[in-house]
């Protein structure tokens, strides 16, 4: 049994609940993987003990990144926000880096994972980088490096993806490297600079959402490897 951790988003209507869509675990499972999701509101030092008990991170879509963490106003279509996600997220990040962890980051979990390690955003794509693509909904079609990571996983040059976001990579990361873009050249996948063994893929789309089971598959199999090391 491989046990890899997922974030989630909460809602708070009535008392905190957290929240996970169903095709991250369906997904998971079917890569033959446990999820275990972690509470929103975990402290961010209980949060990376918890990394100790998994071979695997997977941080998932939902609400925008606080610009707070990376220095910027907030923008007046600026989405709403989580600072307690998001400190808990780039402690995770961090310490799932720190611990040679597989990480797969879907939609805001490439977000948070690139300003986690010191990259920003658009907080708004349609008015700060606006285009000939609507990103909040739909599909369109992204390229993928060919000699990336990401292209060995999804054996693919051009793949026509999901799309449901208004905030995407702006100043990158320096650990990390861009693998794939959209024709409007937004930012669609990230791996890490000089991965030295390190399993590392973001993607801007929800794979979940998708036919195509291989980066869960890959990750998975990067996930046993840890597992059989531990």
């Amino acid at each position: 049994m491989t046990v890899v951790a997922v974030t989630a988003h909460r809602t708070t209507p009535k008392g905190e609940e957290v929240h996970l869509n169903t095709p991250y675990v369906t997904a998971l499972e079917r890569a033959g993987l446990v999820p275990l999701v972690l509470p929103t509101s975990l402290t961010p030092a209980n949060a990376g003990l918890a990394l100790q008990a998994v071979s695997g991170l997977v941080l998932s879509g939902g609400e925008d990144v606080d610009p707070a963490r990376y220095g910027a106003r907030p923008h007046p279509e600026l989405g709403r926000t989580d600072q307690v996600r998001d400190e808990m997220e780039a402690t995770l990040t961090r310490a799932a880096l720190a611990m040679r962890l597989p990480v797969l980051a879907i939609c805001r979990g490439v977000q948070i994972l690139n300003v986690a390690l010191g990259g920003t955003l658009y907080q708004d794509l349609p008015s700060e980088r606006p285009g000939p693509i609507g990103h909040d909904a739909g599909e369109h079609d992204v390229t993928v490096d060919p000699l990336s990571l990401l292209f060995r996983t999804v054996k693919a040059q051009h793949l026509r993806t999901n799309s449901r976001h208004h905030q995407a990579l702006r100043d990158l990361a320096p650990p990390l490297t861009v693998v794939a873009r959209a024709a409007d050249g937004v930012v669609e996948g990230v791996e890490l600079r000089q991965p030295e063994g390190q399993w590392l893929i973001g993607v801007q789309w929800h794979p979940e959402d998708m036919t195509d089971p291989s980066l869960f598959q890959a990750f998975a199999e990067a996930a046993l490897g840890v597992q059989a090391v531990g």
